[in-house]
C-alpha cells in the first residue's frame, strides 16, 4: 500500500512580497542591486511603509516550499512543515497551500509574525531582496508531525535551517529519527554553500542520515571539498547513496537508484534565476516517485527549470503539467 504523501517538507515558510519598480523608484532606496539581506521584522515592516502606494503581489514560498509545490503541480501529494504567524501573512500562507491541496502541517503561531521577503524587480531584471524570517526561523522539534512525515515517501529537508542551531536543527535531527524509523527516504538540499561550511557537524550529520543529496556546483564543491563539479559528482559517492549537482547552462549530474547520468540544460535567455533549483528538485522528486527513470526525471526537471528562470517569480503558476508531458516527450 503506497503513503498519503509523495513528499513532505520541512523548511522556512516565507511570503515574497513582489513589487516591480521603475529604476528612478528604486533609486531613492539606496540599495545595491541584486543584493539579499536579512532584515529585522522591524526593519521589514518600515521598507513596506515605503511602498504604501504600491500594490504588492503576494506569493507564498521558501525553498523547500517551493519544491513541494513543483510536485503537487504535476500531480504530486505534498505536505510540509514550516512555521507562519497568525497575520495577514500567514493567513495567505495557509489559504494559499489549502488551495494548492498541500497539506500544511502546522497551526499559524498565534501573536507571531510570519516570515517575508521583499523582492524588488527592476526593469533589468534584477531582484533585490530583503527577507525578515520572523517566526520561519522558530521551527523546532516540537513542531515535526510524526504521523505526517511517517506516512510521506520522502522527507525533504532544506539547508536553510541547519543555520538555526537552537531550534532548526532539532527539527531536523527529530524529523530524520521519524522517518528512519518509518522507512522513509530523506532527500537533503544544501540551500547554499555557507549551510556545510558554517554548520558542518549538523549537516554532516544528516547526510550521514540522507539518501539523495540536491546541490548546486558551488554547493556540491562546498561539502566535497573540491575545485569541480564534475570531480564534487564523483567524491559524494562515498558520502551520499544518491546526489544531483546542479550545474546552471552546463546542464546536471545525476546518481539515482544505481544508475549516473549527465544531462545537458535547456538553452535560455534568463530573466529572473530564483527558484530554479526549488523547481528542479520538486519536478525530480515526482519523477522518481510516479516511474520515471532518473535519467528523465531530470532532463524534464531541467526543463521545467528553464521555464522558472524565463518569467518573473520563484515558481511556475501555470502549465506546469503541459511542460512536464512536453519535457517527457522529448527526452
Amino acid at each position: 500500500m503506497g503513503k498519503e504523501f509523495d513528499v513532505c517538507g520541512l523548511g522556512n515558510s516565507l511570503v515574497d512580497i513582489l513589487f516591480e519598480l521603475t529604476d528612478e523608484e528604486f533609486a531613492p532606496l539606496g540599495f545595491e542591486k541584486g543584493t539579499m539581506r536579512l532584515v529585522d521584522p522591524v526593519e521589514q515592516t518600515g521598507l513596506l511603509k515605503q511602498f504604501r502606494d504600491h500594490e504588492p503581489r503576494l506569493v507564498s514560498g521558501g525553498s523547500v516550499a517551493n519544491s513541494v509545490i513543483a510536485c503537487s503541480q504535476l500531480g504530486g501529494r505534498g505536505a510540509f512543515v514550516g512555521c507562519v504567524g497568525d497575520d495577514r501573512y500567514g493567513l495567505h500562507y495557509t489559504e494559499e497551500f489549502e488551495q494548492l491541496d498541500i497539506e500544511f502541517c502546522t497551526q499559524p503561531l498565534v501573536g507571531e509574525t510570519t516570515g517575508t521577503c521583499v523582492s524588488i524587480i527592476t526593469p533589468d531584471a534584477e531582484r533585490t531582496m530583503r527577507t525578515s524570517l520572523a517566526v520561519s526561523s522558530h521551527l523546532a522539534a516540537r513542531h515535526v508531525p510524526a504521523d505526517r512525515v511517517a506516512a510521506s515517501e520522502w522527507l525533504f529537508v532544506e539547508g536553510y535551517v541547519f543555520a538555526n542551531p537552537h531550534t532548526g536543527q532539532h527539527a531536523i535531527r527529530e524529523a530524520l529519527r521519524v522517518a528512519k524509523a518509518g522507512g522513509v527516504r530523506v532527500a537533503l538540499t544544501c540551500s547554499e554553500a555557507f549551510v556545510p561550511q558554517a554548520f558542518g557537524d549538523a549537516f554532516f550529520g544528516a547526510l550521514d542520515a540522507a539518501d539523495l543529496l540536491f546541490c548546486n556546483a558551488g554547493e556540491a564543491m562546498a561539502v566535497a571539498k573540491t575545485d569541480s563539479a564534475a570531480d564534487a559528482f564523483a567524491k559524494l559517492k562515498g558520502l551520499v547513496p544518491a546526489c544531483v549537482v546542479t550545474d546552471g547552462p552546463n546542464g546536471a549530474f545525476v546518481r539515482f537508484g544505481g544508475a549516473e547520468a549527465h544531462v545537458p540544460a535547456y538553452p535560455c535567455e534568463p530573466k529572473d534565476l530564483t527558484g530554479a533549483g526549488d523547481m528542479f528538485a520538486g519536478a525530480f522528486l515526482y519523477g522518481v516517485t510516479h516511474g520515471v527513470p532518473p535519467a528523465r526525471a531530470a532532463r524534464a526537471a531541467n526543463f521545467l527549470a528553464m521555464k522558472v528562470i524565463t518569467q518573473i517569480g520563484a515558481r511556475l503558476h501555470h502549465g506546469a503539467k503541459q511542460f512536464w508531458h512536453e519535457a517527457l516527450a522529448t527526452a
